[in-house]
């Protein structure tokens, strides 16, 4: 597969490119401002680990400007993103549907209870409308830059919430927001500080090795990076990750890699329908994988994409902490 076609089967896949996004919802911002004084090793500011409170709400503006108005805290909620289940398992709540296979993971749902769960036909690229509007929802949460276009089919029926994550501060704002709606607030700042905790430990401990995360099908892969993947951005704040984005069509060598001397490499396996195989066993094909530090030692991570790459919320996160850091060690 041609890698720019890969790499955009990725975004597809996870919709994780953007920008960070400064902003706040009714329900509270999640602004470094708050987290702390001091300069983390690597990592930017120091994360601070007290949570404001959050109040119920008919109406926020979440961290991109976008406003959700309801009469009343939404029962029935569609999620079209996992940053949806994401957000309602840590709210105590499951969705009416969904087309995330996050639910499935142990810490969250689990097989047998999200096999529960209607799945909305058409899958994550093209979701159809009136299956979604089947399940009655109160409100329905997809990703802006790829279900924006439901929109008008939804409009009169539902509540559509376009949202955009692009950092883990993104991702906790949109928890609280969420919170607000529901009514479940004290989930809501338990969520958020059993996240904050976790993070702000993990930099505590930083480590001064070199990691990376790669992804792929094959061995066109790519690099997650801090500017274009949620995972990645916690990842200066855990140990030395000099990788930055070089756009959508940009990559990284394995050249490139075994010249950074990488200690420990997390890779996303992608699936595309019938291909099969983890990435890091097609790429030691490739007589220069073996000679990659962590290759040599033995700290390859198989990860779970649908936690890593699609996930994005403080549950995944918080998964994401403890499997980096237990191998960063």
């Amino acid at each position: 597969m041609p890698r720019t076609a890969m790499r955009l089967r990725r975004w597809a896949a996870t919709a994780v490119l953007g920008t960070l996004l400064a902003g706040c919802g009714t329900g509270g911002p999640a602004p470094d401002a708050a987290d702390g004084g001091g300069a983390g090793k690597g990592g930017g500011a120091r994360t601070g680990t007290d949570v404001r409170p959050i109040e119920a709400a008919t109406r926020v503006t979440d961290a991109q400007g976008v406003t959700v108005s309801l009469e009343k805290p939404p029962e029935k909620i569609v999620c079209l993103v996992a940053l949806c289940d994401d957000m309602l398992t840590e709210l105590g709540m499951a969705p009416a549907a969904t087309n995330s296979g996050l639910l499935a993971h142990p810490k969250f749902l689990g097989k047998e209870k999200a096999a529960a769960i209607p799945v909305v036909p058409g899958g994550f690229l093209s979701p159809e409308a009136e299956a979604i509007l089947s399940h009655r929802p109160d409100l329905v949460i997809g990703l802006e830059d790829t279900h924006g276009k439901l929109a008008p089919a939804l409009e009169g029926a539902t509540t559509f919430w376009p949202v955009q994550p692009g950092s883990w501060q993104d991702s906790v704002s949109y928890l609280r927001d969420l919170a607000a709606l529901t009514g479940r607030t004290e989930q809501g700042e338990r969520a958020e500080k059993t996240f904050r905790t976790r993070l702000a430990e993990a930099e505590r401990n930083r480590s001064d090795k070199t990691s990376l995360i790669i992804f792929g099908s094959d061995e066109n892969f790519g690099v997650a990076t801090p500017e274009t993947d949620v995972a990645a951005g916690l990842f200066p704040k855990l140990s030395a990750y000099p990788w930055k984005s070089r756009g959508v069509d940009g990559s990284y060598s394995l050249e490139e890699i075994l010249a950074r001397d990488v200690d420990v490499l997390f890779v996303e396996t992608l699936s595309f329908g019938g291909e099969d195989g983890k990435l890091s066993e097609k790429l030691a094909d490739n007589p220069l994988w073996a000679r990659i530090p962590a290759v040599e030692q033995g700290k390859v991570v198989e990860v779970d994409p649908e936690v890593w790459a699609k996930g994005r919320g403080t549950r995944s996160l918080g998964i994401v902490l403890d499997e980096a850091t237990a191998a960063l060690r």
